[in-house]
């Protein structure tokens, strides 16, 4: 008799310590609007944005960021770390872009990026010249980095925001998309108020 209860105590320890072992296996929940891609997985990320661009439109934003770029708490922007060449990830959302009939986008850069030099940024002109040469021809607009986060944040009260993120580690390089309509222009709009204002004027 008391070898059998000491069999099943020996038996009850052991389901503890497997338990226990199992319980410590437990995956870390990742934050729900954070993603990260491994170089493996790069026509994962690629597909992906291109199935996001398909439902953005108007107002939406893609951001291709270097690496200090911070996790946002607001849910509808949607992180996805990849293991890219930056330069190459800008170049393949521009491209996405263009080849797109329903949006087109007005590009940012941070202003401080032409002011980060040599000796405290390795590496910074060499990106310069790629980033440029890649979007050669076309139109850039330089904001205050702050400036440019603020349009963003002012966008994702209502409308979701895509941030690609890279390993880069140069500050001041990332390159922000804000998405417009591509078969509707500002003057297209702006003549279309001013047809409207007339007619209620007359009536």
């Amino acid at each position: 008799m008391k070898k059998t209860i000491m069999n099943y105590s020996i038996l009850i320890s052991v389901l503890v310590i497997v338990i226990t072992l199992f319980s410590c296996l437990k995956p870390v929940d990742r934050p729900q609007n954070i993603e990260e891609k491994e170089e493996g997985d790069l026509p994962d990320w690629k597909a992906e944005v291109e199935n996001i661009l398909q439902l953005f439109g108007h107002r939406n934003w893609i951001v291709v960021s270097d690496a200090a770029y911070p996790q946002q708490s607001n849910p509808a922007i949607k992180t996805i770390a990849i293991k890219a060449d930056q330069v190459e990830v800008v170049k393949y959302v521009y491209q996405l872009i263009e080849k797109s009939s329903h949006v087109k986008a007005n590009i940012y850069v941070d202003m401080e990026m032409d002011y980060v030099e040599e000796k405290a940024a390795e590496g910074i002109e060499n990106y310069k010249s790629k980033l440029y040469s890649a979007l050669e021809g076309v139109p850039i607009k330089k904001m205050m980095h702050e400036d440019i986060i603020q349009k963003i944040d002012a966008s994702a009260k209502l409308f979701n925001v895509l941030v690609l993120k890279t390993d880069f580690t140069i500050p001041y390089t990332s390159v922000f998309f804000e998405l417009e309509c591509g078969y509707w222009d500002t003057a297209s709009e702006e003549n279309l108020r001013k047809l409207m204002f007339r007619n209620e004027k007359n009536n």
